[in-house]
């Protein structure tokens, strides 16, 4: 029975999900309500199969969040829409597989890993051009680029040392998933701020890239000059004879940016049409596009399989985030109805005066919560219900670029989080020390992020 629930949590996800998406447009508390009455069970069976960090967050948020119902003196039956609140999260987890899966079907993923394979000399320069090449696959295939870069460069680097191995990929490939993710339109952390701070994306677009881009090029100019003393010799002589095709690889990567930049003119303008929040229209134009994106450059058939395999297993494993963002639903929806809102207000309010120690605290919140395994979802979570009486008198730009770099810059150091735990796992090393290895580039990440931040207030 076990088992049987297992293989087909999908599709309990998918009708709750799916009942949530039609009363969009359909506006029918009816469905609303039934979408919330099925989030009751959905939340028992993801609890079951969640890991112990996310049983602990949800009890958490659940535990605290009947408390506050019980003290806002709302009725019982508000319950399921309150568990509705963050459902567009989860739908906007759920179709993110298939953008996944074009990039995958088109083997986008494979011309730019060829860069991995280059002829180099010394570490150094490969840790420029393994950044690089993270950068670019982080940016449309986002949490899959994790493993596939540390798997092929955990095969080129088996002859060197393992300390400097281990040093090497958890460095370079996880500085450059969080660094590439701050303005990617389908980071669950930007879509989120957007829709709490009311500042459309193309906004935030060009302070996140010259954040991103400035942190990535003193990432690259850092390593370069640590790694360039040890010479790199490939596992295999074949890697380092390679050559690379330079007019075929740039073209896949003008194609990759070109279909990103259809795809953001498609959001934008559908968003602007419908009066949808950026989460909800990302979530209903990312499948419509990933299907035409297939046909366009011919791998229907194996984006259709690659596709529905994919989806399938992404989906049936949400259970985590299903269960943090239910949880996260009744305590912030149930927060607003009770004066422990405005108490919690009160420390940033008392701090309006000084914007810089605002933004200092919002960064530092996030990094020292993800030390004891707090997801920066839910810090996110908490702070979008505190920080709102603050737009009033701080620039919400300002406050929001510190709410995405913040938040990203958790994922290199924290130490149960799950591109830490999937590294730890995949390079078969202490997530202690990875968490200490990067903590210099957390505070320089977020440190950046705070900085732009300030001068725009």
């Amino acid at each position: 029975m076990k088992s049987l629930i297992k293989e087909n949590r999908y599709i309990i996800y998918t009708l709750m999900l799916g009942i949530y998406l039609v009363n969009i447009f359909l506006d029918n508390n009816i469905l609303l309500y039934t979408a919330g009455i099925i989030a009751v069970p959905v939340f028992v069976i993801s609890f079951v199969a969640a890991s112990r960090l996310f049983k602990i967050l949800g009890t958490f948020f659940i535990g605290v969040g009947m408390i506050l119902f019980i003290v806002s003196g709302e009725s019982a039956s508000q319950i399921p829409i309150f568990l509705t609140s963050n459902m567009q999260l989860l739908a906007f987890l759920a179709v993110l597989p298939w953008m996944n899966s074009v990039v995958h079907a088109g083997r986008f993923d494979r011309k730019i890993s060829q860069l991995l394979r280059a002829n180099v000399d010394d570490l150094g320069k490969l840790y420029a051009r393994s950044s690089i090449t993270s950068y670019l696959l982080v940016c449309f295939i986002n949490l899959s680029a994790l493993p596939f870069s540390q798997q092929v460069l955990q095969d080129n680097l088996s002859a060197v040392s393992k300390k400097l191995r281990e040093s090497f990929v958890s460095r370079t490939t996880l500085r450059a998933f969080a660094i590439a993710l701050a303005w990617s339109p389908m980071e669950i952390m930007v879509a989120i701020t957007i829709d709490a701070t009311g500042v459309g994306y193309v906004a935030y677009l060009p302070w996140l890239l010259l954040c991103s881009l400035l942190v990535l090029a003193i990432e690259m100019l850092w390593g370069r000059l640590e790694f360039k003393k040890h010479p790199y010799t490939p596992a295999n002589q074949q890697i380092k004879e390679e050559s690379i095709n330079w007019k075929t690889l740039l073209f896949k990567i003008i194609e990759l940016f070109a279909a990103l930049s259809v795809f953001l003119t498609a959001v934008l303008l559908i968003g602007n049409w419908t009066g949808l929040n950026f989460i909800l229209t990302v979530t209903l134009v990312l499948i419509p596009f990933s299907f035409c994106w297939a046909l366009v450059i011919r791998r229907w058939r194996t984006f259709r399989i690659v596709g529905w395999s994919m989806w399938k297993q992404r989906t049936t494993n949400m259970q985590n985030f299903v269960v943090l963002f239910l949880a996260l639903g009744l305590f912030s929806s149930s927060l607003n109805e009770t004066p422990v809102l405005t108490v919690m207000q009160t420390p940033f309010e008392a701090a309006a005066g000084f914007p810089l120690a605002i933004l200092l605290l919002i960064q530092f919140t996030y990094l020292g919560l993800s030390m004891v395994g707090v997801h920066p979802i839910a810090t996110i979570g908490i702070l979008m219900e505190i920080l709102p009486p603050l737009y009033e008198t701080m620039n919400p730009l300002s406050i929001g670029l510190v709410l995405i770099t913040g938040g990203l810059a958790t994922a290199t150091v924290g130490t149960f989080g799950i591109t830490v735990t999937m590294t730890a796992q995949n390079t078969m090393q202490n997530p202690y020390k990875i968490t200490y290895r990067n903590m210099p580039f957390a505070l320089l990440y977020g440190g950046m992020g705070t900085l732009i931040a300030y001068l725009l207030l």
